[in-house]
Order: C-alpha cells, then sequence, then structure tokens
C-alpha cells in the first residue's frame, strides 16, 4: 500500500525553525552545515535544476539528540536550499505515527527523509545514513537478534564505533549522501 503523508504537509518546521528551536547539539549541526562543501559542480547544478520542478516537497523526520541527524540532516538542508524543494522537519517524538510507518530494520532511526508529491504520496525516502555508514548496523541486526545475549551491548558498541569510523573525520562523506539522494530523486 503506497503511503500518504497529506496530513502533515505544512505542520512541520522550516529547516531556520528547527535550527533555532535545538536545544541539544546546535553547535556541531551549524559545524557541519557550515562546512558543507559541494562534492562536485554536477551535484550542485543537479539539485538547482530541481527548481523547474513544483511536484516534490520534503519532509524529514529527526530530533536534535540524535547524532546521525546532527551529521546528516545539514547535508541535506544545503543540498536542498536552492532546490526550490519545500523541506519541513517533523519532530519525531511529536510524530510517532509518521514515524513507525518509516521503520528501519524494525526500529526507529532517524533521520528519516521522505520526498512526497503535492498530495502527500511517499514518492521515496532515505536514512537514517549513507548506504556505506550503515551496513555496519545492517550487519548487527542480522547477526545479533538475541538483545539479551551476553556480547549483545559489546558487539552493539562496536558497531557503533564501526559506523563513526565509516563518517569519518572531515565532510567527506558529505558527497555520499548527495550521490544517494540524487540517484533516489532522479527515480521520481
Amino acid at each position: 500500500m503506497s503511503k500518504n503523508l497529506a496530513d502533515k504537509l505544512g505542520k512541520g518546521l522550516a529547516p531556520q525553525q528547527f535550527i533555532d528551536a535545538m536545544t541539544k547539539n546546535q553547535d556541531k549541526f551549524l559545524d557541519w552545515y557550515n562546512g558543507f562543501e559541494w562534492g562536485s559542480e554536477d551535484d550542485r547544478e543537479f539539485f538547482e535544476s530541481l527548481s523547474n520542478r513544483d511536484d516534490l516537497r520534503c519532509l524529514i523526520l529527526a530530533a536534535d539528540w540524535c547524532g546521525d541527524v546532527v551529521r546528516n540532516i545539514p547535508v541535506v538542508f544545503r543540498l536542498l536550499e536552492n532546490s526550490g524543494i519545500p523541506v519541513e522537519v517533523l519532530i519525531m517524538e511529536e510524530n510517532l505515527d509518521t514515524m513507525d510507518q518509516f521503520l528501519t530494520l524494525g526500529g526507529r532511526s532517524i533521520p528519516i527523509v521522505i520526498f512526497a508529491d503535492t498530495g502527500g504520496f511517499v514518492l521515496g525516502q532515505w536514512g537514517p545514513r549513507p548506504t556505506h555508514v550503515q551496513e555496519p548496523m545492517v550487519r548487527f541486526k542480522q547477526d545479533n537478534t538475541d538483545r539479551n545475549a551476553p556480547d549483545y551491548e559489546d558487539n552493539l558498541k562496536a558497531t557503533r564505533a564501526e559506523i563513526m569510523a565509516r563518517y569519518g573525520e572531515g565532510t567527506g562523506y558529505q558527497a555520499l549522501i548527495a550521490k544517494e539522494l540524487r540517484e533516489l530523486i532522479s527515480t521520481f
């Protein structure tokens, strides 16, 4: 069944409102936002060319306490800021009905970037992390099905360390997000 979020359009926070309302991690969020660089001129032109379309809407499930939101959403904001696509943030805790339609590996993982048409029909989604960064968590979930296993927490800790290593220190990961969002949007 196709998902429709018409009832959510116009109810979220604009990107600047989300940033202004952050009570956690705002400085780090702004560091990633201000440190954004286009991986290629081709990507920049692609996202700017979307301003010729008026059929897309973007809803982002997010919360300021989440490290993946702090790292990935500044990139999404920057990619879409000259695209003409209206972007709104839905705070996860206030939108659990929506969150539960977009589970990752059976759990509530954020951010989830949702693209819909003007009628709210969902065209596609991205998140919570670039595929390359998310791979260790996919593997962890496959290999650690028993939350009560004695090594579950240690394995989770190791997985999180691997995810951080894949993000790396700099902004290189941002090009992965640009590539994946460009590929996704190109299918609509």
